[in-house]
């Protein structure tokens, strides 16, 4: 059984016995999948994933715009956008894929307000470089369990974000693991504004694994996103905790329902 929307490999956590990121793009395509992704970029083997793409015919979705700068912080503004135009330059090799950006850390002594009109200005720069190159950004909310001072953990507030940025060249990523650790009710926040987010990922409950090892209900999950109107790919972000042979199986079964 095949799974509804194609699927999309972590190779930053998957593939890992195959060797660096250039091998894990060749055992991706060696396990039936077209398309990966991963974090971030400064330490990877860039030249030699390119190689990989172009041998393999493969597309990375997407990859973190590094270095990490915060949209918040006014004082860090200047040099977000230029993490973000270095990352388009330095990635167009491999195809231009998205790139991901996270919000940083709440500013004290700023006001909600401020940090949503910081966060706007910020995104918006971004967007024109990224409009400029052809590239898509996507914004990601996270979650207070993993960092508990980090602004966007709300998938209505990077909504509300992407939406008051209105660039065609800025999504959101929405990442049912991390909505679910904050107690988000996927098919409320996503209702009747799927068309702001870009691509989704994917982990279970609690423990971020393969789907299948926890609490969620893969077949609802799935069943929101068809509902929804989601026709994107797949992220599978997540930790393996069996052979990944077995593990993407187990993914496939549980995200065809």
């Amino acid at each position: 059984m095949s799974a509804v929307y194609p699927l999309s490999s972590c190779i930053e956590w998957q593939f890992a016995e195959a060797g660096d990121l250039a091998a894990r793009l060749r055992a991706v395509k060696d396990a039936g999948l077209d398309l990966a992704e991963f974090h971030l970029w400064r330490d990877k083997p860039i030249e030699a994933m390119a190689e990989a793409l172009a041998d393999t015919g493969m597309r990375l979705t997407s990859l973190c715009v590094d270095p990490r700068k915060s949209i918040v912080d006014p004082t860090e503004r200047d040099a977000m956008v230029t993490a973000v135009r270095e990352t388009i330059e330095a990635t167009a090799i491999l195809g231009k894929p998205n790139l991901i950006v996270a919000s940083g850390f709440r500013v004290d002594g700023l006001s909600e307000e401020e940090h949503f009109a910081n966060a706007v200005t910020a995104l918006r720069a971004a967007a024109d470089a990224a409009e400029e190159a052809g590239v898509m950004l996507l914004l990601e909310p996270l979650n207070t369990r993993l960092f508990a001072t980090m602004y966007l953990v709300s998938t209505k507030l990077g909504l509300d974000l992407v939406e008051a940025v209105n660039s065609p060249n800025l999504r959101l990523l929405y990442d049912v693991w991390h909505s679910a650790v904050m107690g988000e009710d996927m098919a409320t926040v996503l209702a009747g504004r799927i068309h702001l987010v870009g691509h989704v990922q994917v982990a279970d409950m609690p423990d971020r694994n393969e789907p299948g090892t926890g609490t969620l209900d893969w077949a609802e999950v799935m069943r929101t996103l068809r509902a929804v109107g989601y026709d994107g790919a797949i992220g599978l972000e997540y930790f393996p905790t069996i052979p990944m042979a077995q593990s993407l199986d187990q993914s496939r079964r549980m995200l065809a329902g």
